[in-house]
């Protein structure tokens, strides 16, 4: 069958929604071995699917009990965090305008039933490839260049996804920002090129410190970082921050040009919020940097947090 274009560090997700398990089956089949196959029977199970997993492709019949297919493609299209999927819609339908259709709703493919397996793996092959690379070229324009961890670009688009998130389920949604303390004195001391090397180490141990694939460290800006937590509570949120304070600590990055300490050292500012319509997300970045400020006001080298309430 040849060797499949994978991603580097798991599998591609492809999601199969058919209200007959007997259609389901076939494709599961074709394509277990190549990638992580996930099902929905349902219009409803497949949006909430869509959300939770982000697949890579999704193979999308028509005609389906409740919600159909076209609907599915209305919903999975408006709402960002999923209006990237690709979708080839699956169908027995044979008219022209209904592939014309299921093409102006967004979907990148049409499949007719019965279907012919050898043309599915050759057009799912193709739409998983160039989704694959897709992301590759996304991750690349989304990545600060120096440190490695996601750029202001990547943070502004994670933090307003992860606020929707989090508004749709009523969960909280944590900020920590992170100011590398006397940061202008260590460049000025030790010249720019230990400045890049101390904030590359400083963003690697950072990220070390976050666990879940859809927490974020970003590079806010300069020697400013910033790690958003969703479905994280104000305690949750401030034992990640002072557990990195400890870590950026025990670089023992020498820094004798410091008020504070002859290492580097960062101050934190941490914010917490469960998302209402009453609020924008910019009310978090400025619950996080006020807390900032007062971190750095009461000497610098520690933790400030608060809670925000919505009402």
């Amino acid at each position: 069958m040849g060797t499949w274009l994978t991603h580097p560090h798991n599998r591609q997700k492809l999601l199969i929604v058919d209200d007959q398990p007997t259609n389901i089956r076939v494709l599961h089949e074709l394509f277990r071995e190549d990638c992580d196959v996930f099902m929905a029977t349902s219009g409803e199970q497949a949006i909430t699917l869509c959300r939770t997993q982000l697949p890579d492709l999704i193979l999308l019949d028509v005609v389906m009990e409740g919600m159909d297919g076209h609907e599915v493609c209305r919903r999975l299209k408006a709402d960002p965090a999923t209006q990237d999927i690709p979708i080839i819609f699956i169908t027995a339908q044979q008219q022209e305008s209904d592939e014309v259709l299921g093409l102006e709703l967004g979907a990148v493919d049409f499949i007719s039933k019965p279907i012919n397996p050898i043309i599915v793996r050759a057009r799912v092959r193709t739409h998983l490839t160039l989704k694959l690379q897709n992301d590759l070229l996304r991750s690349m324009a989304l990545m600060d260049g120096l440190t490695g961890v996601a750029n202001r670009r990547k943070f502004d688009e994670g933090i307003l996804a992860d606020w929707r998130q989090c508004f749709r389920e009523q969960k909280p949604l944590s900020l920590i920002l992170v100011d590398v303390d006397f940061f202008k004195r260590y460049n000025d001391q030790y010249g720019h090129q230990a400045g890049d090397s101390c904030l590359k180490s400083v963003a690697q141990a950072l990220s070390e410190m976050v666990r879940r694939p859809y927490d974020l460290v970003a590079r806010y800006g300069g020697e400013e970082f910033a790690c958003v937590l969703p479905n994280t509570g104000i305690s949750g949120a401030v034992e990640i921050a002072e557990k990195m304070q400890e870590r950026i600590r025990a670089l023992g990055i020498e820094h004798s040009a410091s008020d504070v300490d002859r290492v580097v050292t960062i101050s934190l500012g941490v914010a917490t919020l469960t998302p209402s319509g009453d609020l924008e997300f910019q009310a978090l970045i400025e619950a996080a940097d006020k807390q900032l400020y007062e971190a750095k006001k009461a000497g610098r080298a520690r933790v400030c947090s608060s809670a925000i309430s919505s009402s």
